[in-house]
């Protein structure tokens, strides 16, 4: 079974910065591809940043103000975040998708962390 802990969220003001970072644990023989989602109040949830390949890829809404990074193990990643903004707000979700031999592939989600800018 993988757990996926996410940490980091806070409450900050229009312009301030957060980090967060996703752990997945689980076995050491298994492939992790991490990912960050999330969802405000009221809305479905929406995709943030992931790798492809080494490529970092981004939700057009947060281009050029967050930047996904990994850790040294690959089931691990972080998500800072610059020059939030209000519509940032919301719960942020981290998925591990897991490989595994002989060819099992499953997400896992985390719990969420809360991420609340002020105007």
């Amino acid at each position: 079974q993988v757990q996926v802990v996410e940490s980091g969220g806070d409450s900050v003001q229009a312009g301030g910065s957060l980090k967060l970072s996703c752990a997945a644990s689980g076995s050491a023989q298994c492939s992790y591809a991490m990912s960050w989602y999330r969802q405000a109040p009221g809305k479905e949830r929406e995709f943030v940043s992931q790798f492809e390949g080494r490529t970092p890829r981004y939700a057009d809404s947060v281009k050029g103000r967050f930047t996904i990074t990994q850790g040294i193990a690959e089931n691990t990643v972080y998500l800072q975040m610059n020059s939030l903004k209000p519509e940032d707000t919301g719960m942020y979700y981290c998925k591990a998708t897991v490989l595994c031999l002989p060819l099992t592939v499953r997400d896992y989600w985390g719990q969420g962390t809360q991420v609340t800018v002020s105007s």
